[in-house]
């Protein structure tokens, strides 16, 4: 795991590669690349290069093509004779053990893929019990299938209990093996632990989340780093971690929140991402019951941000995949005080675009879209946050009622 770990401290420079293919046009690449550049920034390593390639897909054995590799390991060469060492490629999806080791053969640096390096923030946010079980889980469940993959490139730098010494294959195929399995068996065992002791603090939450009471549980939800927890330190009147950062927030945060003497429960939970990785998503299940266990989610956006709609899918999606899709929802568009457009010129006839549309436009669009069950805000600014505040408590209320008719006393005792 060591291998994958970046730290603030080591400020790595790092290369991107990225495909175009007939699902994913040169917009869209683009749009995922800044996406890992931030990723990569996040971790804390600093972009220096950038590069595509446009095939029909992915190579099953290194990703790229060759010439495109080659092209790669050039620039690498000419970094180095300028003494400017590139300190890792970052490949835009998850990697085979296959194309991994093929790929490290030729490139001769550090390899990493979206997940690793998602797996590698999670790592460094993790601040709690539960998040570091669920990352460390996460992590054994990415390099079970990449072990001989570790193996060998321990091996070809002539490292690793079991070598013998001994150069390229012939020395792994002999007690190199016997490790390999034998470290295969530890980790299952520890994976193993890990989920038991997963269950045990799930059922721990599940204890603490029967105890909170009969309230109803609202669940802040969206893509990373769209102002969730801004939104929870308004609404909460609580500090709670916030940082323009991807996966600020690791751990499910619940404050009681309390709006004209109607009390109910908030959470903030970790941000959705393209790509995520699958053993994160099976990691983070006990995490996302927040999300599977409130009466209403609120959904926000970061409506500033060029590809919000696509994230708006993502979210969408990944919502489905944890079977929350028929839950109440709110729709909670942020950081209207960073949104910015081009208007059309009078006499160009191409259609009119997203980015052509002006706020006042665009919040149009949407509320008819949505039936007027959206609102658009800025937690920065506060801007809209007493509206959002009464839109609110009037979703919690009818929530409440429904779900507790007799206590609807309560509500006309705090109207009269």
């Amino acid at each position: 795991m060591k291998e994958f770990v970046i730290t603030e401290a080591q400020a790595e420079t790092a290369v991107l590669v990225g495909l175009i293919t007939p699902e994913q046009d040169e917009r869209k690449t683009t749009e995922y690349l800044d996406e890992l550049e931030f990723l990569a920034t996040t971790a804390g390593a600093v972009t220096v290069k950038r590069f595509t390639q446009r095939v029909n897909g992915p190579s099953q054995v290194t990703y790229v093509g060759k010439g495109k590799l080659d092209e790669i390991r050039a620039y690498i060469q000419a970094e180095e004779d300028a003494e400017r060492e590139v300190g890792m490629v970052i490949f835009d999806d998850e990697l085979s053990a296959k194309q991994l080791r093929n790929i490290e053969q030729v490139l001769r640096v550090k390899i990493l893929d979206r997940t690793s390096l998602i797996l590698d923030i999670f790592a460094m946010r993790a601040q709690t019990a539960n998040a570091k079980t669920q990352v460390e889980l996460a992590q054994y469940r990415y390099m079970l299938p990449r072990l001989q993959r570790l193996w060998t490139h321990l091996e070809r730098q002539g490292g690793g209990s079991g070598s013998g010494g001994g150069k390229g294959s012939v020395g792994l195929r002999g007690p190199g093996e016997t490790q390999l399995e034998m470290d295969r068996r530890i980790i299952l065992n520890r994976m193993s632990l890990l989920k038991q002791r997963l269950a045990d603090i799930d059922r721990q939450k599940s204890t603490q989340r029967g105890n909170r009471g009969r309230m109803i549980r609202v669940a802040l939800v969206g893509y990373t780093n769209v102002g969730k927890s801004t939104l929870m330190i308004l609404l909460a009147k609580s500090e709670v971690f916030a940082e323009n950062k991807l996966f600020a927030t690791l751990d499910t945060t619940v404050r009681k929140v309390i709006i004209d003497n109607l009390p109910f429960l908030l959470s903030d939970t970790v941000g959705f991402i393209r790509k995520l990785p699958t053993d994160l998503i099976e990691s983070f299940k006990s995490t996302l019951d927040e999300v599977r266990e409130a009466d209403l989610l609120v959904h926000v956006v970061d409506i500033s941000h060029p590809d919000f709609e696509e994230q708006i899918r993502v979210v969408d999606k990944t919502l489905s995949d944890l079977g929350c899709a028929d839950k109440p929802l709110m729709l909670i568009f942020n950081k209207i005080d960073a949104y910015t457009f081009t208007p059309k010129d009078a006499d160009d006839l191409t259609p009119v675009t997203r980015e052509n549309l002006s706020l006042e436009e665009l919040q149009r669009t949407w509320m008819a879209k949505l039936n007027g069950d959206c609102l658009f805000i800025s937690a920065r600014e506060r801007s809209n946050i007493d509206e959002l505040k009464q839109v609110l408590y009037a979703r919690v209320r009818e929530l409440h009622v429904q779900k507790y008719p007799y206590n609807d006393f309560l509500f006309q005792h705090y109207e009269e």
